[in-house]
């Protein structure tokens, strides 16, 4: 069985159902099994408190915080992440910055690595989030899969929408009103598949 690890921190929910999309791709694919965590959060309840965030917070309760074992454990690593001035959030760069035994085992190496994103605008660093996050993947010899242009739907001009050809996207607008589209959520399937069947591949 290959084993897809999706890992993800979500503030208000919209990067949450994206790896929800992503998981429901994997489960697609005959001879994969998915798992999903979440990367525990580093800010006090208060200062959620005054962001907004706690009610959100609690929709992701039952989803187990992720274990550096389970990276190397698994044989594609599909991480979510929001957008903090066009970069991954504090919480994700301080849960990678963690993975320095994995990487001097070489744990990672060979993977399959692969990110989606949400941002508050459409010019809000979607790609520059993701292609920036490529980086620690590289630096783990990990192996990074987008979102090919077989997905028909990132060339969908009939409304605002997120996807590129890195990963998958959502845009959640500046004060999180927004919860991502259908097509958002298809392309966010494709890509969970995508990965599982190139995952798939490699281990066979």
């Amino acid at each position: 069985m290959t084993r897809i690890l999706v890992v993800f921190y979500s503030m208000y929910g919209h990067v949450q159902r994206l790896a929800e999309a992503v998981a429901e791709g994997v489960r697609e694919v005959p001879g994969c099994e998915v798992a999903v965590r979440r990367v525990p959060e580093t800010l006090s309840e208060e200062v959620l408190g005054k962001m907004g965030a706690l009610e959100a917070g609690k929709g992701m309760a039952h989803i187990p915080p992720v274990q550096l074992e389970d990276l190397s454990s698994a044989d594609a690593v599909i991480f979510g992440t929001p957008t903090r001035f066009g970069n991954m959030c504090g919480q994700m760069r301080q849960f990678l910055d963690s993975t320095g035994q994995l990487w001097l085992q070489g744990a990672l190496v060979g993977k399959v690595g692969s990110v989606f994103a949400s941002t508050g605008t459409q010019h809000g660093g979607q790609e520059t989030t993701i292609t920036s996050f490529h980086t620690t993947l590289l630096h783990h010899g990990m192996i990074i899969v987008g979102v090919p242009y077989a997905e028909p739907r990132l060339l969908n001009m009939a409304e605002i929408s997120g996807g590129t050809p890195y990963g998958a996207t959502t845009l959640a607008a500046a004060d999180g009103s927004r919860q991502p589209s259908e097509n958002e959520l298809a392309i966010a399937r494709y890509q969970g598949a995508h990965v599982a069947k190139i995952a798939w591949k490699l281990k066979e």
